[in-house]
């Protein structure tokens, strides 16, 4: 079996009729099951009006996830645990940042979970703020301009 590149994974963006199956799958296993997270908590009413990316194998199973809510904040970002480490979730951020230009967003924002914070560093978000529990879980508010 040969080495997986990034350009092996199929990524697609959508509304929650088109990603809402597949997005639901990835959120349940890594929030819900992996770090405890209520069902209820994890899973609101604003998925309807976002716009969600998620990452297929060439297969087409979805190993991550992220939404971009109207206002410009990314969020319930996850990648499947085998898949991690390997730019997936790079894959995901960086097509939401693509949207939210598209949409006309001067920046994006989002709540990072601590331990993730070096990944969105390394996309260009400053944290701001002090750290604050989010379902239990330590979580920073993190910003990033976006330019044309």
């Amino acid at each position: 079996m040969s080495a997986k590149t990034l350009e092996d994974y199929r990524v697609v963006l959508g509304d929650w009729a088109t990603c809402g199956s597949a997005a639901s799958e990835v959120r349940h296993e890594v929030f819900v099951q992996e770090q405890h997270v209520a069902p209820e908590e994890e899973m609101d009413d604003r998925d309807a009006v976002c716009m969600h990316a998620v990452v297929y194998t060439h297969d087409g199973v979805p190993i991550a996830t992220g939404r971009l809510l109207p206002d410009g904040h990314i969020g319930r970002m996850a990648v499947r645990r085998p898949f991690r480490g390997q730019g997936i979730g790079s894959l995901v951020l960086t097509a939401l940042i693509d949207e939210a230009r598209r949409h006309g967003h001067l920046e994006v924002a989002l709540a990072a979970q601590v331990h993730a914070q070096r990944f969105y560093a390394t996309h260009g978000f400053i944290a701001e703020g002090t750290v604050f529990l989010d379902a239990g879980i330590d979580h920073v508010t993190m910003r990033r301009v976006l330019t044309a």
